[in-house]
């Protein structure tokens, strides 16, 4: 009977290291997927608001275009809103509404025709900058361009650098708008919350 209970004892025994060494096994392998932190860990104390303002360069004709059409459907063509139309831009923003004026930024990103009853642009665009001490940082802008209102509002839905966790809005207005080109100026006013 001591001996059953001895052999009885040391399978116990084994099979609990076993369990053990599985569970810390286990364990190890497994990840966080989420957890909350601290604002302040990532260096994010006060929350600011900053105002931009500058001139967009949406040049479609000559040898250097910024913005050239990459897509569209059958029927683009033939539509009174270019619906279908997509095009890549890489667009200069100055400081001034001329282009010779100081350089301090690009828009990079796309466009396209969205609307087939008016002028509805889908803006997918980052404002990369280059100037001062936003040079580096970027802002991102998602949303509906109405072409043809006086004042178009867009929203802001993130941004990098001085931009981490950036929300806001940015009003555009054309400006310059060349018929025969189809080259346009558009002033940009940008208001966005940052840390």
């Amino acid at each position: 009977m001591a001996k059953i209970l001895r052999n009885l004892a040391s399978t116990f025994l084994i099979i609990f290291t076993i369990l053990m060494l599985l569970h810390n096994i286990s364990k190890a392998e497994s990840y966080t997927f989420s957890k909350r932190i601290s604002p302040a860990k990532l260096g994010l104390q006060r929350q600011k608001l900053s105002h931009l303002h500058f001139y967009f360069h949406d040049i479609v004709s000559g040898r250097n275009p910024t913005s050239v059409q990459v897509a569209g459907a059958a029927m683009t063509n033939t539509s009174l809103t270019g619906f279908g139309m997509v095009a890549m831009i890489d667009d200069p923003l100055t400081a001034g509404l001329e282009m010779s004026t100081k350089l301090v930024g690009r828009a990079q990103g796309m466009y396209a025709s969205a609307s087939l009853n008016e002028v509805g642009l889908l803006m997918v665009l980052n404002f990369a900058f280059v100037e001062g001490k936003y040079n580096g940082s970027t802002l991102s802008v998602l949303g509906r361009n109405s072409v043809l209102s006086t004042v178009r509002e867009m929203p802001i839905v993130g941004g990098s650098g001085l931009f981490r966790f950036a929300n806001g809005y940015a009003q555009a207005r054309t400006r310059v708008f060349d018929s025969k080109t189809g080259d346009a100026v558009v002033e940009y006013n940008v208001y966005v919350f940052h840390y």
